[in-house]
């Protein structure tokens, strides 16, 4: 599904420089088609990402629909829309919030 292939892409764009300049672990809570646990791994060497709990405790946990989540990795939706109050919450540490947006 949509979100699995978002998954895949972002698995394939994960680069030691951003694992080396971000230093963070977001998991992803998603709710809708294709939801479920999900989470970037921009700490531990190499990366990675995918389905699941991450494999180190999560630094942001993010929750959202399956859909905004699709829609604000192929850039249709501003992070900063997704997470107007109402939409979506995110827990955690908020300045590796900006630095994920930066891979975006």
């Amino acid at each position: 599904g949509p979100v699995a292939e978002t998954f895949r892409v972002i698995q394939g764009a994960v680069t030691e420089e951003y694992v080396r300049s971000t230093q963070g672990v977001f998991q992803f809570e998603l709710s809708g088609d294709g939801g479920g646990t999900w989470y970037i791994d921009l700490k531990t060497k190499g990366g990675s990402a995918g389905f699941g709990k991450p494999p180190v405790p999560a630094d942001v946990v993010m929750s959202m629909s399956s859909a905004d989540f699709v829609k604000m990795f192929t850039d249709k939706l501003k992070p900063f829309t997704a997470f107007m109050p109402g939409n979506s919450s995110i827990k955690g540490n908020m300045m590796l919030t900006l630095s994920l947006e930066k891979m975006l």
